[in-house]
């Protein structure tokens, strides 16, 4: 059986769900095609994963209708501290202090935990009738056309649309159905992931220090917990999170110290192989890619999914402008334009958290000593750290409008 939608989304993790509500408000029908089962996409149980929405990305939730199903567990981040230092010796004395004061528009993003951000997009898609969500199947083939673009899943079904958008991560199926290469390179890091309860109130801060190894988030969640990603050299992470829960808090406590008091593992522990991929294209015939399917980066300023979501807002803004000016919105014009929009943007973010990784995650005493006057110097002066505090809160560049609080 063929069934037809405007758009055919492959991948429904996020960026997926967020654009085909973003389509689905300007009229276009969407079918979003899930490996993922339903109990296992509706699973409320808590495993630790968070995410950093930057301010811009939580204004598109609240434009496509997700916000109201989420915004209840959110936690404000209202400042973030970035230090320099080695694990067990405490932090230099030169640091960058980011407020949200600095903002009028209110706090520079939110933490928010997985379980209930998937579960928010599950709800808002389940709410909008222009929303297709084929679940626990995978795409097999497609076929591009004149008119065009046809799947075929695993269970030997096909479905039709006039554009085919892959957000299906980094390893993207659709990108290498289409022929599309990747550029980029191992970071010799892997990220260990998991949150923790802790006695003090972390009072909305967010933290990011930055040792030899690799940096420490650590991440503000409701109530006395937070989110870690901690990035280490790989053979070292493997050892560490070899350990079982007693010797691995026991192994993040120098890095971690003692400000939050004592702390205890909360839910699951993950790790992530680091490295840095992007797309050698955006675009394909009658395709196009978001998210990690386009680019994956290092977690170093937490703007893998903030990025991801910049591309969902200038397609979705993309493609319903040329629906209404009657064109045909899988042409390689329309596409190009997204690509025009996305690729450079993209590029200069990649090339920024790849070369801020580079300097912080060393220990030369030149480059150590540098680092540090360069912060101490950035914090000091009032018109440069707004800027850096308008560009976490994802409020620089050229916005697409969803992302600016409007509708399209």
């Amino acid at each position: 059986m063929k069934n037809a939608s405007d758009i055919l989304i492959v991948g429904g993790g996020l960026n997926g769900p967020a654009l085909a509500l973003a389509l689905a408000q300007t009229g276009h029908s969407v079918t979003v095609v899930d490996s993922l089962t339903p109990d296992k996409l509706a699973d409320d149980g808590f495993d630790g994963r968070g995410y950093a929405l930057a301010l811009a990305s939580q204004r598109l939730l609240q434009q496509t209708g997700v916000w109201q199903h989420v915004g209840g567990n959110a936690q404000p981040m209202l400042e973030i501290k970035v230090t320099d230092g080695h694990a067990g010796h405490g932090p230099s004395p030169f640091f960058i202090h980011f407020d949200h004061a600095e903002l009028e528009e209110g706090p520079m993003g939110y933490m928010v935990e997985d379980r209930f951000l998937r579960r928010a997009f599950l709800q808002a898609m389940e709410d909008q009738p222009q929303i297709t969500l084929v679940s626990g199947r995978t795409v097999t083939a497609q076929a591009p056309d004149q008119t065009g673009v046809t799947v075929t899943l695993d269970d030997g079904g096909e479905l039709r649309g006039q554009i085919l958008v892959g957000s299906d991560g980094r390893r993207s199926g659709t990108a290498q159905r289409a022929g599309i290469k990747r550029t980029g390179w191992d970071y010799g890091q892997t990220a260990l992931v998991c949150a923790i309860d802790h006695e003090k109130p972390h009072h909305g801060i967010a933290h990011q220090f930055f040792m030899p190894p690799g940096p420490l988030a650590i991440l503000p969640l409701p109530g006395n917990r937070s989110s870690i990603v901690w990035s280490e050299q790989t053979e070292t992470a493997k050892a560490i999170h070899a350990l079982n829960d007693a010797e691995y808090i026991q192994a993040l406590r120098p890095r971690f110290g003692d400000f939050l008091g004592e702390i205890s593992l909360a839910g699951k522990r993950f790790t992530y192989p680091l490295n840095l991929t992007i797309a050698n294209s955006f675009i394909g015939n009658r395709m196009a890619l978001v998210g990690d399917a386009a680019h994956g980066m290092h977690p170093i300023a937490g703007q893998g999914l903030n990025a991801g979501l910049r591309d969902v807002g200038a397609l979705a803004e993309v493609i319903t402008e040329a629906t209404r000016r009657g064109e045909d919105i899988g042409s390689p014009l329309v596409m190009e334009r997204y690509q025009q929009w996305r690729r450079f943007d993209t590029a200069s973010l990649v090339a920024a958290t790849d070369v801020f990784n580079r300097l912080f995650s060393n220990d030369n005493p030149l480059l150590r000593l540098g680092r540090d006057i360069g912060m101490g110097v950035a914090g000091a002066i009032p018109g440069l750290r707004r800027n850096f505090v308008r560009e976490a809160a994802g409020l620089t560049g050229d916005l697409p409008r969803l992302l600016k609080g409007q509708a399209i």
